[in-house]
């Protein structure tokens, strides 16, 4: 059974910093690229942040280089994205989300407020 379970959201002051976790089982993590999305209410579902399985390779929204950086751990099934100077414009519920070929998984995701 895939899953993938999001953990860290909170709410957070503007500059502040928060860390998302994924913790994901099920699949050959190792294989997928992984990636975090938001959504914030009223808008599309957009990709803030991925990265590859093999090389590592990583891409970012333009609206967050320089902020945010996603990392992954092959040998905990994990990945995670480091947010700093958060902005309230960041805020939005957070998902993790795995691909390969014709397979995309997706976690319940985690919200994060960025409020003073």
């Amino acid at each position: 059974q895939v899953q993938l379970v999001e953990s860290g959201g909170g709410l957070v002051q503007p500059g502040g910093s928060l860390r998302l976790s994924c913790t994901t089982s099920g699949f050959t993590f190792s294989a997928y690229a992984m990636n975090w999305y938001r959504q914030a209410p009223g808008k599309e579902r957009e990709l803030v942040a991925g990265i590859t399985g093999g090389s590592g390779r990583t891409n970012y929204a333009d609206s967050v280089k320089g902020r945010f950086t996603i990392s992954r751990d092959n040998s905990k099934n994990t990945v995670s994205l480091q947010m700093n100077s958060l902005k309230p414009e960041d805020t939005a519920m957070y998902y993790c989300n795995a691909f390969r070929l014709y397979y995309n998984y997706w976690g319940q995701g985690t919200q994060v407020t960025v409020s003073s």
